[in-house]
């Protein structure tokens, strides 16, 4: 007899935001494969819930693949979380949804809180259609390019962010995307939820020096000529800091600009003759 897999979506900070399926279904599965059984122990003894409880996070994940699988076959129902919000969307769980697939088990989606959905009801933008990045690139070069790639969408752009990683994020979003508004939101449904509306200079002058908690952008779609504009010259702008550290030496102040623009040379080459910079 096939086992049955659920996913449910969990709250994001406010533990009331637990709907009640989502509460009947941790209460009724046989095991709960969750992110942190810390932080879900915590969910389930604000509901009385004794449901037993199996990590499964993204360093594991694989390995716990067989064990879940066998449950399953077992005929079990298997209840699927993350630490908060929708497990699979920039979260663990898409591996073990696929396995369970592939052995010929019922996969049933439990809706409930996301951190997308959530910032894009409030943030005034039209989200009839939308794209989701999930985390930029924690190395600045990378972030850059990946940023470049997205400045011509026609659709808001929904991104996560770590605290310790924003502000860097949001300097790059400036310079490669523009001023156009964003909405930044923080710690949402949680004590000290925070939603920031504005340009990304004008976020990081509201921000503060050390934000903390879950952050989540919502960018609005450009033109693309004030992008592109603001791109060329920051480009132009480390071209000639990079030209002049390196006491005119063009080889290895062109490596090195590609490297903090995310640019492959020969495209970065060819900017920098466009703007008459003789590269």
């Amino acid at each position: 007899m096939p086992g049955k897999l659920v996913v449910i979506a969990t709250p994001l900070g406010h533990l009331d935001d637990l709907s009640p399926r989502a509460l009947d279904a941790l209460k009724n599965a046989d095991c709960i494969a969750c992110e942190d059984t810390r932080r879900t122990s915590g969910l389930l003894a604000r509901f009385g819930i004794a449901t037993p409880l199996v990590s499964c996070h993204k360093f594991n994940e694989r390995a716990r693949l067989q064990p879940l699988l066998d449950r399953l076959a077992e005929g079990l129902t298997v209840a699927l979380v993350s630490d908060a919000g929708t497990p699979g969307v920039a979260d663990p769980g898409a591996l073990l949804v696929r396995a369970a697939l592939d052995a010929g088990h019922a996969v049933s989606p439990v809706p409930g809180p996301s951190a997308v959905t959530a910032l894009l009801s409030v943030s005034g933008l039209p989200a009839d259609r939308f794209r989701f990045e999930g985390f930029l690139p924690s190395r600045a070069g990378e972030r850059r390019r990946v940023l470049r790639g997205l400045s011509t969408l026609d659709v808001p752009l929904v991104l996560y962010e770590a605290p310790h990683r924003i502000r860097e994020s949001l300097e790059d979003i400036r310079s490669v995307l523009g001023e156009r508004p964003l909405v930044l939101g923080r710690e949402l449904t949680k004590l000290h939820e925070t939603i920031l509306h504005g340009s990304a200079g004008e976020i990081l002058e509201a921000l503060g020096p050390t934000p903390k908690g879950e952050i989540v952008l919502a960018i609005a779609p450009g033109g693309g000529h004030e992008s592109s504009d603001a791109d060329a010259e920051e480009t132009r702008a480390v071209w000639r800091e990079e030209l002049a550290a390196g006491g005119g030496d063009r080889r290895t102040a062109l490596r090195r600009t590609a490297g903090r623009m995310g640019m492959k040379r020969a495209a970065l080459y060819r900017l920098l003759a466009e703007l008459g910079e003789n590269p």
